[in-house]
């Protein structure tokens, strides 16, 4: 088991910056993908980005492509998301996931076996 905190979320205006971070605890000695996903009020749950256990790897939704990072700290069990340049469309619930070890999981929220409870983003014009 993988248990999944994130952090970080608040209000910002259009333009702005945040770093949102989620704190893994648990299984952590093992290797295994992590992503972000985003929520808005009545949509459905969207992939952001993913990132390997080396971090060799990472993947990007096409909006957020340049304007986004993805980064992971394994020795602090730790994944990260810098978000640049937000605009009101990333206004949403973000949240970490994490796939389970020998999973190499793509953009669909299902791949994904482990998941925290979110942090809200809202990004004002």
């Amino acid at each position: 088991q993988v248990q999944l905190v994130e952090s970080g979320g608040g209000l910002v205006q259009a333009g702005g910056f945040l770093r949102l971070s989620c704190q893994a605890s648990g299984r952590t000695n093992e290797n295994y993908y992590m992503a972000w996903f985003r929520q808005a009020p009545g949509k459905e749950r969207e992939f952001v980005a993913l990132i390997s256990s080396s971090s060799l790897s990472t993947l990007y939704e096409d909006s957020v492509k340049g304007r986004f990072i993805i980064s992971r700290d394994s020795a602090k069990n730790a994944m990260y998301l810098y978000m640049n340049n937000l605009a009101p469309e990333d206004t949403a619930v973000y949240l970490c996931a994490a796939a389970d070890v020998g999973v190499r999981p793509g953009t669909i929220w299902n791949d994904y076996a482990y998941w925290g409870q979110g942090t809200q983003v809202t990004v004002s014009l």
